[in-house]
């Protein structure tokens, strides 16, 4: 639980009361355990020198006791008033903090409006987001073997993926082929729903697989990631399905350039926005700047999308440990769309990947 001791160190620091965690992803970061409550609450308490407790739908308590978690957990039910109850069990433990962190980007107005009726002196004085984002982006390395073999596991799906193409099959099939394989291997989540696009259905970066047959003789990308004790992966291909075209071609090599550029050049102490430009300058240097149209990257661990993006106007110096994505692409609308995509974590005078499926363009004959 160094997370944990971590946050509590952060509170006696800054001289607050509490912490509230709200957001159930951060949740599972701190305490293992993993669960959507949807319209529930679920909050994780955390006090500078006391013990932190979880508090959750009755119908969850006895999954959290089993995920690990060490320390109190108390559960209330459907008709219970979920606020009077927190209110009970904090006073018990520590009379009545006047000093909460929260985190302001993901605390609803009702579930402050409920903390305030229910303890009138409390002044939300902390966003403890940009903590939690900072501590997250760093990963120790338990946490990057973990996200090692997650990426064996996409390697994997991108493998299925591959043999599968046939013009006799719509995107939709290939990506379920894809899951259900993994499944097989007792592979159950996904970290997204798995992208399969050909053609011109590519050249829409955030589209999902549509009933379209594969098409012969132009790209098909793949953008796909595996869930491995709670971490994830996610990498990009692009393949061609049969022979393509020498423009085709071009705009593969080009992408491929700015990727394998920004990858090999990715160190500690550059800053975020400075590794954007270097792969942004090789696509727009060839001519196809306006095409390249989403940030270089985005942190990864727990979730697909986390702290920090690695875009223009970030100053963020990149530090050992940080996990990113690099995926430049080039989406030409009716036309085509290439990305390529590997994650990486910051080693002490670079980068690795998590994905080594390679990134040479790759024929898939014709069937």
């Amino acid at each position: 639980m160094k997370h944990i001791e971590e946050v509590q160190e952060w509170l006696a620091n800054n001289n607050l009361d509490i912490a509230y965690i709200s957001d159930f992803h951060n949740i599972r970061y701190y305490t293992g355990f993993d669960s959507d409550p949807i319209e529930r609450i679920l909050a994780l308490f955390i006090f500078p020198d006391k013990d932190p407790f979880i508090f959750a739908p009755a119908l969850e308590v006895g999954s959290v006791k089993e995920s690990g978690w060490e320390y109190p957990v108390f559960g209330y039910l459907d008709h219970e008033d979920a606020f009077a109850l927190i209110k009970s069990h904090i006073n018990a433990l520590a009379g009545n903090p006047r000093k909460w962190a929260v985190e302001k980007d993901n605390l609803t107005v009702a579930k402050s409006e409920a903390i305030l009726r229910n303890f009138p002196e409390a002044k939300f004085v902390e966003n403890i987001s940009p903590f939690i984002n900072k501590q997250r982006s760093i990963k120790n390395e338990d946490e990057i073997n973990l996200l090692l073999e997650a990426g064996k596991w996409a390697d994997y799906a991108f493998k299925v993926g591959f043999d599968a193409l046939s013009t006799n099959k719509t995107e939709q099939a290939v990506a379920a082929e894809i899951e259900y394989e993994l499944k097989k291997k007792g592979v159950m989540h996904m970290s997204f729903d798995t992208i399969i696009q050909s053609g011109a259905n590519a050249a829409d970066p955030h589209g999902a697989p549509k009933e379209d047959t594969i098409k012969p003789n132009e790209l098909t990308l793949f953008d796909l990631g595996t869930v491995y004790k709670g971490y994830i992966s996610d990498a990009s291909r692009t393949v061609a399905f049969g022979e393509i075209d020498d423009k085709l071609k071009d705009i593969y090599n080009v992408c491929l350039e700015a990727q394998l550029t920004a990858q090999n050049a990715a160190k500690p102490g550059m800053t975020a926005e400075e590794l954007d430009k270097i792969a942004r300058d090789v696509i727009t240097k060839a001519g196809y700047g306006e095409y390249f149209i989403h940030r270089l990257g985005h942190g990864m661990g727990q979730s697909e999308h986390e702290f920090p993006s690695i875009m223009e106007g970030n100053k963020m110096e990149l530090v050992p440990g940080m996990c990113f994505s690099i995926e430049p692409g080039i989406y030409i609308p009716n036309y085509a769309g290439v990305r390529i995509e590997d994650c990486v974590y910051v080693t002490d005078n670079g980068v690795k990947p998590f994905t080594h499926t390679s990134k040479e363009l790759q024929i898939i004959p014709l069937s």
